[in-house]
């Protein structure tokens, strides 16, 4: 995140306005490189997935591969589909698939993950990597606009208090909506993660202006959403420094 040449937070001076995230930069809050690449060498590549790997690496060579989340967060959200017993999720965003990948080899083989995306084009980029990892199975698909596919999901009835895990990589201005919605789908303790809450560290600035006009649009959203879960009686939440900050969330009622 951290520019080389820029001031003591870590970003650009008003003039350049450098985007937060990029292909050249890291999606990490940490402020060594070393110390990043020691984590990965240590505890995240040498368990990697041989699957989780071939995606990760055919994603990193997209226009837009920093959209993808890294492996340190896919490693965390195993763990956390198993240690919850996790098996019927929710994803909204889903890019090349490579957390939808990390959930579908995470949860029982019976399990699901309904994965919502506006557009199919960059998930058929993973698809035939999900299929040889065997877990194709186990993956519904959905595109377009996630608000209205979360509302026919409520339609139904029988969907409130399905779900056991939702993790949101989306567009942040709709964090919040998705929040109320997905608090109904999910069962009295189960898990939200969202993701990019700490948007590269610019939530703790006090004056936006070194930041493009895009970069300010998402930091007044992920300000205002943090807010909101701070505030929510209907969650036990905590929010974590790993990659761009995740935000995770148990129902309690």
């Amino acid at each position: 995140m951290a520019a080389a040449n820029g001031d003591a937070n870590g970003f650009e001076s008003k003039e350049t306005k450098t985007a937060i995230h990029s292909n050249e930069s890291p999606k990490t809050l940490l402020k060594s490189d070393a110390l990043h690449e020691y984590m990965l060498n240590t505890m995240v590549y040498p368990r990697e997935n041989e699957f989780m790997r071939e995606l990760r690496l055919i994603t990193s060579e997209h226009t837009y591969g920093f959209m993808s989340s890294p492996p340190e967060e896919g490693q965390l959200l195993s763990l956390l589909l198993k240690l919850t017993g996790a098996k019927n999720t929710i994803e909204i965003g889903v890019f090349t698939g490579c957390s939808v990948l990390a959930t579908a080899l995470a949860i029982p083989d019976d399990g699901k993950v309904v994965a919502v995306d506006v557009s199919r084009e960059y998930f058929d980029l993973g698809l035939p990597v999900i299929k040889k990892a065997g877990v194709a199975h186990k993956v519904d698909f959905r595109e377009g606009p996630a608000m209205p596919i979360l509302d026919k999901l409520l339609a139904d009835e029988g969907n409130e208090g399905k779900f056991d895990f939702a993790f949101v990589d989306a567009d942040k201005g709709n964090y919040g909506e998705y929040h109320e919605r997905l608090l109904r789908l999910l069962r009295a303790g189960g898990v939200l993660a969202y993701d990019n809450t700490l948007w590269g560290g610019s939530v703790a600035l006090e004056d936006d202006s070194v930041l493009g006009e895009f970069d300010q649009d998402i930091r007044r959203s992920i300000l205002a959403f943090n807010a909101k879960i701070a505030a929510d009686r209907r969650v036990e939440a905590v929010q974590l420094p790993v990659a761009d900050g995740i935000t995770l969330c148990r129902r309690l009622v």
